[in-house]
């Protein structure tokens, strides 16, 4: 399984690093953001040690498990949290994470900023949109992003890192592209009132390229690093 994983995560990179390319970026401009809900935190030491340090989080209790099982490993991990959060857990998000990708309330802001320890550096977050309007996805809507972008960033102990999306799944490079580009547009709209947006989280196993052309600058992967995954019967 070890050599496995450094195998895939091997693959994905040198994809990355193509597509970049493609695109005229320099591959070190993406952040590869390893999807680990699911996986057990052995499966998470092997890919630490094939160089990844990124992981993703879906699932509070699952991850911090994980967070306290890998506690040797923290200077070297940055975790992620990138599922819908209630506001029941948030203290545990605020005190254990660095990253939070899926901030779409800005009641959930100001419990992460309550929440968050002072002695942390800032709480990485992203603004949630729901770009492709499902009704059974997370993230608030286009018109909504500049104002609750711009209350997230006015919070002590946050730093708004920029905007992050699932679209719709939808086959063929040019339809994946849209709704990537539409979260561009809507990370530079923000960023011409000021806010200084550095990031743009999209793209998974299926549409990374579409996203990295579109200037993802961390991309969500998961199944091409791990496998299919058994998902929590609860």
């Amino acid at each position: 399984m070890p050599s496995l994983i450094a195998q895939h995560l091997d693959e994905v990179r040198r994809r990355i690093a193509a597509v970049a390319a493609a695109a005229g970026r320099d591959p070190a401009s993406v952040q590869l953001l390893a999807v680990s809900k699911t996986f057990p935190a052995d499966t998470l030491r092997a890919a630490h040690a094939a160089g990844q340090q990124a992981f993703g989080e879906n699932y509070v209790q699952g991850a911090l498990d994980k967070i306290a099982t890998l506690q040797p490993l923290r200077a070297s991990l940055e975790w992620h949290f990138i599922g819908p959060l209630q506001s029941n857990k948030t203290r545990p998000v605020a005190e254990q994470f660095d990253w939070v990708h899926s901030v779409d309330r800005l009641k959930i802001a100001h419990r992460l900023s309550e929440q968050r320890p002072a002695h942390l550096p800032p709480l990485n977050v992203c603004v949630q949109v729901n770009v492709s309007g499902e009704a059974s996805k997370s993230g608030v809507a286009p018109d909504d992003v500049a104002t609750l972008a711009r209350d997230v960033a006015a919070l002590p102990r946050l730093r708004l890192r920029g905007l992050m999306s699932i679209p719709e799944p939808v086959s063929g490079l040019h339809a994946q592209r849209a709704p990537h580009r539409r979260l561009r547009e809507l990370f530079d709209a923000v960023n011409a009132q000021g806010l200084g947006l550095d990031t743009l989280s999209m793209g998974m196993s299926a549409d990374l390229d579409a996203a990295i052309l579109e200037g993802a600058t961390i991309v969500r992967v998961g199944t091409a690093i791990f496998g299919a995954r058994t998902y929590p019967t609860h």
